[in-house]
C-alpha cells in the first residue's frame, strides 16, 4: 500500500513540476493576452494617406490593408472617431538582387512611410520610416510580364506587412 502511496505522491509532484514550468515558460517569454477592453482604442478614423512615391494607388491599397489590420484587433474604422491617423508613403523600391547573365532575376521591394496618431487630448504619436519588418523578395523570370506580376504581389506584401507593423505601434503602444 505504501508503494502505491509513494507511486502517487511521485505522479503528483511531477505533474505539479511539469505544470509550474510550461507556467513559468509561458510567463516569461513576453506574450501575454490582451483583451478588447485593454487596447488603446476601440475606432480610429483614417485620414488622408499620400502617396508621394511613383507607384500608383499604394494609398488606396495601404488604406485597405491598416482597415483589415485594425478590423483584426477588434477596431473599427469609423469616419467620426476620436482618434485620427495620417501618414505618408515617401519610398518604393524596386531593389535588383541578383543577376543572371547579366539579366536581373530577382528582386526586392522596399516601401516606407511616416504615418501620425491623433488622440482626443491633441497628444500626437509618430511612427517614421517604418515599412515590411522582413525583406519581400522575388524571383522573375523573363518575359517582362512575369516581373510586373510578382512585382504586384511582393508589393502587396510589403503593404499588408507595413499595416501590420503601424497597427501594432499604435495598439501595443507603452500606456
Amino acid at each position: 500500500m505504501s508503494e502505491v502511496r509513494r507511486a502517487n505522491s511521485m505522479d503528483f509532484m511531477l505533474y505539479t513540476l511539469c505544470s509550474m514550468l510550461i507556467a513559468l515558460s509561458l510567463y516569461g517569454c513576453g506574450y501575454s493576452l490582451q483583451s478588447r477592453a485593454a487596447l488603446p482604442f476601440d475606432s480610429i478614423q483614417i485620414q488622408r494617406i499620400e502617396n508621394k512615391t511613383v507607384e500608383p494607388k499604394l494609398q488606396d491599397r495601404f488604406y485597405e490593408a491598416i482597415t483589415q489590420e485594425f478590423l483584426k484587433y477588434g477596431v473599427t474604422v469609423q469616419s467620426n472617431a476620436d482618434y485620427k491617423l495620417s501618414g505618408t508613403i515617401n519610398r518604393f523600391e524596386l531593389r535588383v538582387l541578383s543577376e543572371k547573365e547579366g539579366i536581373a532575376v530577382e528582386y526586392e521591394v522596399i516601401i516606407k512611410g511616416d504615418f501620425r496618431l491623433v488622440e482626443p487630448s491633441g497628444a500626437v504619436k509618430d511612427i517614421k520610416n517604418i515599412g515590411s519588418p522582413f525583406i519581400i523578395s522575388f524571383t522573375a523570370p523573363n518575359p517582362l510580364e512575369s516581373v510586373l506580376a510578382f512585382k504586384e504581389l511582393a508589393s502587396e506584401q510589403a503593404i499588408r506587412d507595413m499595416a501590420m507593423e503601424v497597427a501594432a505601434a499604435l495598439i501595443y503602444q507603452k500606456r
